[in-house]
C-alpha cells in the first residue's frame, strides 16, 4: 500500500539485557491510586472507580536521555511510576487472570505541566495538554516477567539532584495492578504493546531546568533524565 506520506516510526523502549525492544501502541495512566497522593492534590483518597488519562506513543523517551524543558509551562512536574507492559490482549479480562497478560515491567516518569493541568480542572477541560506533550514519558529499559516475575511489594522512590523527593511501597497503590489491567479491559480492548503507568506516590513537585530526575522500583529498575539546561 502507497502512503501519501512517510510512515510515522513506531516508538519503541528497550529490553534489559538483549538487542530487543518492545514497541508501544498505547500509553495508559491511572490518576491518584496512591492515597497520600490523592490527599495532597486535594481529592478524597477513598476508593473511587478507578479513572485514566492517555498519552501519546511517542511521549516515551529513553533514561539518560537531556530532552529540551517544555514551553507553556511554568510549573513542570515530576511523578514516579511502576509501569506494565502488556503481552497478550484481551477484553473483559478476570482480575485473577490479569497479570497473565503482563510482558515485563519498567520505571517510567508521568512528567505534568501541572499548571495546566490545575487550570483544566478548573474548566473541566481535558487533561492532554498537561500530560500528552512532548517527551512527557521517560522510562527505563524493559524487564520480562520471565527473569523478575511480577513485583508486588517493593520501594519505589525519586530524588531531583539527589534530594529524596518520593518514596513509598507499590503495595500501596488503591487499586492493584490485576485490578487495573481487570477493569481498564472493560473499558476498551488491550494489545499487545499497551503500557499502563500504574500511579504514583506522595511527593510530587517541581523541577527547573538542569535538574537531574532519578527515581526506581526496588527489584525492577531505575530511569533517571533530564529536562533543558
Amino acid at each position: 500500500m502507497n502512503t501519501v506520506i512517510p510512515a510515522p516510526v513506531a516508538a519503541v523502549i528497550p529490553v534489559a539485557g538483549s538487542d530487543a525492544v518492545f514497541p508501544v501502541r498505547r500509553i495508559y495512566c491511572i490518576g491518584r491510586n496512591y492515597a497520600d497522593h490523592a490527599r495532597e492534590m486535594g481529592a478524597d483518597p477513598g476508593r473511587e472507580p478507578p479513572f485514566y488519562f492517555m498519552k501519546p506513543a511517542d511521549a516515551v523517551r529513553p533514561s539518560g536521555a537531556r530532552l529540551p524543558f517544555p514551553g507553556q509551562t511554568a510549573r513542570l512536574d515530576h511523578e514516579i511510576e511502576l509501569v506494565a507492559a502488556i503481552g497478550t490482549g484481551g477484553s473483559d479480562i478476570a482480575v485473577e487472570d490479569a497479570l497473565a497478560h503482563v510482558w515485563g515491567y519498567a520505571v517510567g516518569i508521568d512528567m505534568t505541566r501541572r499548571d495546566l493541568q490545575s487550570a483544566a480542572k478548573a474548566k473541566g477541560h481535558p487533561w492532554e495538554p498537561a500530560k500528552g506533550f512532548d517527551a512527557s514519558a521517560p522510562v527505563s529499559a524493559l524487564h520480562a516477567t520471565a527473569d523478575i516475575g511480577h513485583p508486588a511489594r517493593a520501594r519505589i522512590w525519586l530524588t531531583v539532584n539527589g534530594e529524596p523527593r518520593q518514596t513509598d511501597d507499590i503495595a500501596d497503590m488503591t487499586w492493584s495492578l490485576a485490578e487495573v489491567i481487570a477493569h481498564l479491559s472493560k473499558l476498551n480492548r488491550l494489545e499487545p504493546g499497551d503500557l499502563i503507568f500504574t500511579g504514583t506516590p506522595a511527593g510530587v513537585g517541581p523541577v527547573k531546568p538542569g535538574d537531574l530526575i532519578e527515581g526506581g522500583v526496588d527489584g525492577v529498575d531505575t530511569v533517571s533524565v533530564t529536562y533543558g539546561g
